[in-house]
């Protein structure tokens, strides 16, 4: 009973100590370490190194032959049209030419969007590969005075 008081405070503690609401007005106030900016700034400056990380994609092409560019690119074409956030990998694995969406983290992510697209491309299937990490997004906090 004792450890989970202790654990009860210290989990309390941790969750109010980086921000602060004023509950009249609702907004939410952000104190953030310095040093967070700066390892943001280190990360972006690795550039490639580690820009890629495990994960997942959909696989809605695979073909061989003389005329598999000019069908992956037309299904590519298609693709972009149709889901124009989702970006699109042409791959070639002798003798395949694969077309590959997607950068999905987990194979739950993969699977809902394997369900969106089974139906336009039937032989769809989520593959393990090497996915682009997802891209950092610059947000800025104001002050306001209350």
């Amino acid at each position: 009973m004792k450890y989970l008081i202790i654990i009860g405070l210290l989990f309390n503690s941790l969750t109010s100590a980086g921000q602060s609401e004023d509950v009249r007005t609702g907004i939410v106030i952000i104190h953030q370490d310095a040093r967070v900016d700066s390892l943001l700034e280190a990360r972006k400056k690795l550039g490639p190194l580690y820009s890629q990380l495990e994960g997942f994609r959909v696989q809605i092409f695979m073909e061989s032959g003389n005329t598999a560019v000019q069908q992956a690119e037309s299904i590519i074409r298609t693709f972009r049209e149709e889901f124009p956030d989702v970006p699109a990998y042409l791959s070639f694995g002798q003798p395949y030419y694969r077309i590959r969406v997607g950068d999905f983290r987990n194979r739950i992510e993969a699977e809902g969007f394997l369900r969106n697209v089974i139906g336009r491309y039937n032989q769809a299937f989520v593959v393990r590969e090497r996915i682009n990490s997802p891209t950092l997004k610059n947000f800025s906090i104001q002050n306001q005075d209350l």
